[in-house]
């Protein structure tokens, strides 16, 4: 069963709309994908449609999604596929959900039992924001590690989260002691930018986010991702770097930025592979242990491969 069409989301949810109308620069080769027409496409499709789920790999139109999916890796979208933010680069539909504060309670369940068809070595877990929840999901996070790791006990477990900006106390803790592997939670851009690219977030607190996370359980792995091309300089994207640095992130990915539609925000630029080679070579300078920097680079691509490496670098780092 093909994926459903989600063409019309800029129509259901024009509020996304920033710098209407703006044209879309042409893109270079190296941002050029296949469209994907692969049996294992197909197949992740399926198994995604029978348990309900929504992934991000569709609602953010990324463009791996036929690399990753024809491989069996998807990236789970839990709590919904209407986010209660409007950051102004992302597709994924906003709006207040249908019923605020409620969550299925089954979802969890059905993502272990995703987890263990496709028989995944590593998955990612991500969702929309979910400001009308008292804790933000918290708890729906916590449920879906328990249920993947009761279903699926050899699989390695990677969480994409929101900021928890407006959670009640003790949400972010909640997650923590449910023991993801790896800790994810993206900046997105340089701070100069936020108001008008992640209008309803704060810098400086997803920057505590991860910085809490390694107080709470200093073994945990953090990692965080930036967009090129909206706008920043490179002076920023170093300063965001040291920042990261001093809250003791492990993983550092930076991707391209790709305009969905021309109602979101517009691409300042296409950041050549050359430039991302030069931040992936100062990245590891300032003590990373892990970073992808390439245009194709989003927060699950080769998710599992690049944390059975960076698992391995630490590994071999205690050994001496």
């Amino acid at each position: 069963m093909a994926p459903r069409d989600l063409s019309d989301r800029t129509q259901r949810h024009p509020e996304k709309a920033h710098k209407a109308d703006a044209p879309i620069l042409k893109k270079p080769d190296w941002i050029r994908v296949k469209a994907p027409t692969s049996e294992g496409y197909r197949e992740t499709a399926r198994i995604m449609r029978e348990n309900r789920l929504v992934t991000v790999c569709e609602e953010a139109g990324c463009p791996n999604v036929g690399e990753c999916w024809s491989q069996g890796h998807a990236t789970m979208m839990i709590m919904g596929e209407i986010c209660t933010r409007g950051c102004t680069f992302c597709n994924v539909a906003t709006g207040r959900p249908e019923t605020p504060g409620a969550l299925d309670v089954f979802e969890p369940g059905r993502v272990a039992h995703a987890v263990e068809k496709l028989g995944l070595a590593h998955v990612v877990v991500t969702s929309v924001d979910r400001d009308d929840v008292k804790d933000g999901g918290a708890d729906h996070f916590a449920h879906t590690i328990r249920a993947i790791r009761h279903r699926a006990p050899e699989t390695t477990i990677e969480i994409l989260t929101p900021d928890f900006l407006h959670a009640e106390p003790g949400s972010l803790e909640k997650v923590v002691e449910a023991r993801p592997d790896v800790f994810n939670h993206n900046l997105e851009t340089v701070p100069g930018l936020y108001p008008e690219v992640r209008p309803g977030a704060r810098y400086f607190h997803s920057l505590r986010l991860l910085q809490r996370v390694k107080e709470l359980d200093p073994a945990m792995f953090t990692k965080s991702g930036i967009m090129v091309g909206l706008g920043e300089d490179r002076q920023a994207v170093h300063q965001v770097m040291d920042d990261m640095r001093a809250a003791d992130i492990d993983f550092l990915t930076i991707g391209q930025y790709l305009q969905p539609t021309p109602k979101h925000h517009a691409v300042a630029r296409y950041v050549t592979p050359e430039e991302f080679a030069s931040y992936e070579k100062a990245a590891y300078g300032k003590g990373f242990g892990m970073v992808s920097a390439t245009p194709l680079t989003r927060s699950s691509y080769h998710a599992g491969d690049d944390f059975a490496r960076l698992r391995s670098a630490r590994l071999a780092k205690l050994a001496d």
